[in-house]
């Protein structure tokens, strides 16, 4: 079944990127640039949610309707 994540890329004090997945707490990888993390967080989901599944835990579906960035001044 293909199921859909919303993911975070935040750079990171290295150059690359650290990707978290807001609805699989503690589901966090990172690449060298933004392809690259986001191929690992393809696998870490895939990951995570196998050891869910191995658990008999219920699997999260996505509850984040849209993710936007705002600028401010100050």
């Amino acid at each position: 079944m293909q199921r859909k994540f919303k993911v975070i890329l935040e750079k990171n004090e290295s150059g690359g990127f650290t990707v978290t997945v807001p609805e699989l707490p503690g589901c966090v990888t990172q690449g060298r640039d933004r392809k690259e993390a986001l191929e690992h967080v393809q696998e870490a989901i895939a990951g995570f949610l196998e050891a869910l599944v191995i658990e008999g835990l219920p699997i999260p579906s996505s509850t984040i309707v849209e993710m936007d960035e705002v600028q401010v001044s100050y």
